[in-house]
């Protein structure tokens, strides 16, 4: 497990997605398989928990797994790109 770990953040690889559930809502970063890691589609966050820093620990908690794995992420999600751009020291992580 990573230190970014949050604990109410999970993968769920059935639903090929990473997982945050707060206050009964969940939001979800949604990827697909690259080789050596994944690639970053779309991030959702429900109305309920918009404007409460949700989305960036569920991108936090995401990127601090792929590290803990050894992989890489491809960006393509245009929330978790702009989340990047904010919040340097993951350069480690993005192939």
């Amino acid at each position: 497990m990573s230190e970014a770990l949050d604990p109410d953040f999970r993968d769920n690889p059935p639903a090929s997605r990473f997982e945050l559930t707060v206050d009964g809502h969940t939001a979800v970063i949604m990827y697909e398989p690259m080789p050596g890691g994944l690639v970053f589609v779309h991030t959702l966050v429900p109305k309920a928990l918009e404007g409460k820093g949700v989305g960036g620990r569920l991108v936090k908690a995401a990127l601090g797994e792929m590290r803990a794995r050894g992989q890489k992420v491809r960006p393509d999600c245009p929330f978790v790109r702009g989340w990047l751009d904010k919040h340097p020291g993951f350069e480690d992580v993005v192939a």
